[in-house]
């Protein structure tokens, strides 16, 4: 019996108010297109009629306006996991109207497994194919399809004919046993494979498939600038100085990167570093940077969980499958983010710091530690098992009203004891093998702005008993209290 071909809408049917909903994709990567929308106007007709209708979404990470953004205007969603970054999703967090739960990515998936979420009644996922034996070709982002597509209930299907069926073999696909019958992740370099190639589900399950024609929602980053090069310029130069000193084997390591503007910047520099070898990646976000840095011969393989690539990079990838396929490989977040890989890689972690603190704890997520940024993803996966953790942000923001750099962050996502080095366009603090007062000293001289210089030495000397994290209660957040009151830390007093 084939799988029969419907609608958006009658696809959205099949979902109820208080439904738990999980979506593939791992940014909008690989995520649903037109479904969402679908659930979203049955949202609007209920609430018309005075009726309840919430739905609880779970994805690989953040997707595009057409599955966050559309639900989230229809006030259609019950909570949200693991991260997100849409404007419309994220105020709806921080106004108190949608529960968000911030999760390690590399957690979700076990955790859906254990039943912390409860049931998923329903899994929405883009196929480049999908066969009568249930056979699904994912495209361009893995995340949580895997687990998604074994525990739901049912299965709906968007195949999206923008994704070649040439990529078969492009992705690396299993679950995790669970505890206590989990076994070792067999995974000892970038490029080994342990999984399949598709995902197999038993077609019962399947609804029915909705075809669809649309780009995954990835537009450009912004372009280096002075700042972002000279951040990128001095991880680069770091990282070369440590391969001379031999504190990085002489073969390199594989990176992982963030995303984002520095990012890009960052990978830029490490592929202009004639002291750089070339190298591998294990990471969980493939760029257009990292596309680059493969034509160029710079990255030789990279292992993520998804192409989070302008839609005319996709392009190119697709009509170079050749070069590409033998290089590059998809896997679901639980793997492309695994601890246990990370530590066993010795992976190179490079993420991006919201704010820190001059003894090196990161705050990756919260703004004025109240607000939701976007989550904290996977920088936690690889900042606490990496070889090397390196956290990048630019010395100052708004103008230099904000200081990045403060005496205790507003929240904290990483401790001091998983951030090894700090780096801003002003220079690099390397934290191993330093006391708290010694980091302080080496971040202030190396990284902060000298704008702040003086004032976060000042911090330091109101305490002056000897005390092993010499904090000064009273005042240490006067820096975050006057951004609120005047809207410029340089203002900030230390009096209490």
């Amino acid at each position: 019996m084939s799988i029969k071909i419907i609608s958006a809408q009658e696809a959205a049917s099949h979902v109820k108010h208080d439904f738990n909903v999980a979506f593939s994709g791992f940014t909008p990567a690989g995520s649903p297109k037109v479904v969402a929308g679908a659930i979203a106007e049955i949202a609007k007709a209920e609430h018309a009629k005075g009726n309840p209708f919430k739905v609880g979404v779970l994805t690989g990470a953040s997707t595009g306006d057409t599955l966050d953004g559309v639900l989230t205007r229809a006030e259609a969603v019950k909570f949200r996991t693991p991260y997100q970054s849409n404007k419309d999703l994220r105020n709806s967090m921080n106004t108190g109207k949608i529960h968000y739960f911030d999760r390690h990515l590399s957690s979700l998936p076990q955790d859906m497994r254990y039943g912390f979420f409860g049931d998923i009644d329903v899994a929405v996922i883009e196929a480049a194919d999908v066969t009568d034996e249930g056979e699904i070709l994912l495209t361009s982002a893995v995340g949580i399809a895997p687990t998604a597509a074994s525990l739901a209930k049912k299965i709906i299907i968007e195949r999206n004919s923008s994704h070649p069926k040439e990529i078969r073999g492009l992705h690396d696909l299993l679950e995790l046993q669970d505890p206590p019958y989990r076994k070792d992740v067999g995974i000892c370099c970038p490029e080994e494979r342990i999984g399949e190639p598709v995902l197999k589900v038993d077609p019962a399950k399947i609804i029915g498939i909705v075809e669809t024609t649309s780009n995954d929602e990835i537009g450009g980053f912004t372009p280096v600038d002075e700042t972002t090069a000279k951040i990128g310029d001095n991880v680069a130069n770091f990282l070369a100085e440590q391969l001379k000193k031999g504190l990085i084997p002489k073969e390199f390591l594989p990176i992982q990167s963030g995303v984002g503007n520095v990012a890009n910047a960052v990978l830029g520099s490490l592929g202009a570093n004639p002291d750089i070898p070339p190298f591998k990646m294990y990471t969980e976000v493939i760029q257009d940077a990292v596309i680059d840095l493969m034509k160029a011969g710079h990255c030789t393989f990279v292992s993520g969980c998804s192409m989070t690539v302008t839609p005319e990079v996709l392009r190119g990838i697709y009509s170079d499958l050749d070069f590409f396929k033998p290089r590059m490989v998809l896997r679901p977040q639980e793997i492309s983010n695994n601890p246990e890989i990370v530590r066993r890689l010795g992976l190179i972690t490079i993420n991006t710091a919201l704010e820190a603190d001059i003894f090196g704890n990161v705050n990756s997520t919260h703004v004025l530690g109240t607000k939701m940024m976007n989550g904290i993803g996977g920088s936690g996966d690889f900042t606490r098992n990496a070889y090397l953790s390196i956290f990048t942000c630019p010395s100052v923001a708004k103008g230099g009203k904000i200081s990045p750099f403060v005496p205790m962050v507003s929240h904290q996502d990483h401790s001091e004891h998983s951030v090894d080095i700090l780096i801003t366009e002003q220079g690099v603090a390397d934290l191993r093998g330093k006391s708290p007062i010694q980091r302080a000293e080496t971040i202030i001289e190396n990284c902060v702005h000298p704008d702040y210089k003086q004032m976060l030495r000042d911090y330091l000397a109101l305490n002056d008993k000897g005390l092993h994290t010499p904090h000064t209660l009273g005042v240490v957040f006067n820096m975050h209290e006057e951004f609120l009151k005047s809207g410029d830390m340089r203002n900030t007093k230390w009096e209490r």
